[in-house]
């Protein structure tokens, strides 16, 4: 069975990229592979520095959306989420998509 990538974009809100790293570094990852996602790899737009790139591995997309789930109900995330949104919004907006390799990736 091929596995499915995630290719997930976060635009920060004004003046919260700092908060939206520190979220991913202290703790997002984490949570991620606690629920099953590997982490690929992040990246910062170098034309957008308000913008986090960040792809993860599922086995494949029925795993993909109970890790989100389990993810997005774990308390120590509604916990971590709650806490770096006292002082506002971290998140404008986010967009994923879901990728799955051609015969010729390397990546299969």
């Amino acid at each position: 069975m091929t596995q499915i990538y995630e290719l997930r974009t976060y635009v920060a809100e004004p003046g919260r990229m700092d908060v939206l790293l520190a979220r991913f570094r202290n703790h997002t990852v984490e949570l991620f592979a606690r629920h099953g996602m590997t982490s690929i790899g992040y990246w910062v737009d170098a034309e957008r520095p308000d913008t986090l790139v960040y792809l993860l591995v599922h086995a494949d997309r029925p795993s993909a959306t109970a890790a989100w789930e389990a993810f997005r109900a774990d308390p120590e995330w509604v916990m971590v989420k709650s806490e770096s949104e006292k002082d506002g919004a971290v998140v404008q907006s986010v967009t994923s998509a879901f990728l799955e390799p051609t015969d010729f990736s390397p990546l299969q």
